[in-house]
């Protein structure tokens, strides 16, 4: 199975202009640096698609069916041409609950007791498996990546589905990989988040990194 997991372009949390705004994690758009990184890196990826010779006309999309990763989506798809997209909602982005849209330097000011519990998890059990306050850890949502695995393999054993492009986020990226490659919490510790509209090439059971950094 071949696999493109990409992450969404900038959007107006990246840059922090959501910390007034205040919209809803699903609702947030991209800048318009974030539909120019997706057309931009749109038109790599079809070329690159090309010169492997990886049949588009056999290709799924899955997308996460939050704002900026449908838009993501269609940036890309403009050079890709993909008929066959479709959402879950197991690909959406970590849930942050109280601390959703709150710059990080005032969680312990604005919620000072659940930011003390969340830091002695930090402590005590690691960023992959403590849990932010009425959200999610990266646990919560490799558990959800694991639901979406299956989807994905039964449609190769029953239609023969092989070549995938999934638009998603940064979390949820790094967990499918943790759950694809059966790579531990430890190594979930040490990966980085990608930037924006970067792609991670997954050719069978061979992670072959970010090839458009």
């Amino acid at each position: 199975m071949h696999i493109f997991l990409i992450r969404h372009g900038e959007s107006i949390a990246n840059v922090g202009d959501n910390y007034v705004k205040r919209l809803p994690d699903h609702l947030v758009p991209l800048t318009e640096e974030g539909i120019r990184q997706a057309k931009e890196n749109g038109v790599w990826l079809a070329q690159y698609c090309k010169e492997k010779g990886i049949d588009l006309s056999k290709a799924r999309i899955w997308r996460s069916p939050f704002l900026r990763t449908r838009q993501t989506c269609d940036a890309f798809n403009e050079s890709l041409g993909i008929t066959d997209i479709r959402e879950d909602i197991t690909l959406t982005e970590q849930q942050f609950g109280l601390f959703d849209s709150i710059p990080y330097e005032e969680w312990g000011e604005r919620y000072p007791n659940e930011y003390e519990e969340y830091e002695r998890q930090m402590a005590n059990y690691g960023k992959f498996y403590a849990r932010l306050p009425l959200g999610e850890s990266p646990f919560d949502v490799a558990i959800r990546i694991h639901q979406f695995l299956g989807t994905i393999h039964r449609d190769y054993q029953k239609h023969g589905i092989d070549t995938l492009f999934i638009f998603t986020h940064g979390t949820t990226l790094r967990t499918f990989l943790l759950r694809w490659f059966h790579y531990s919490p430890e190594w979930y510790h040490e990966e980085r988040n990608p930037k924006n509209c970067w792609i991670r090439e997954i050719d069978g059971h061979e992670d072959l990194g970010y090839i458009n950094k």
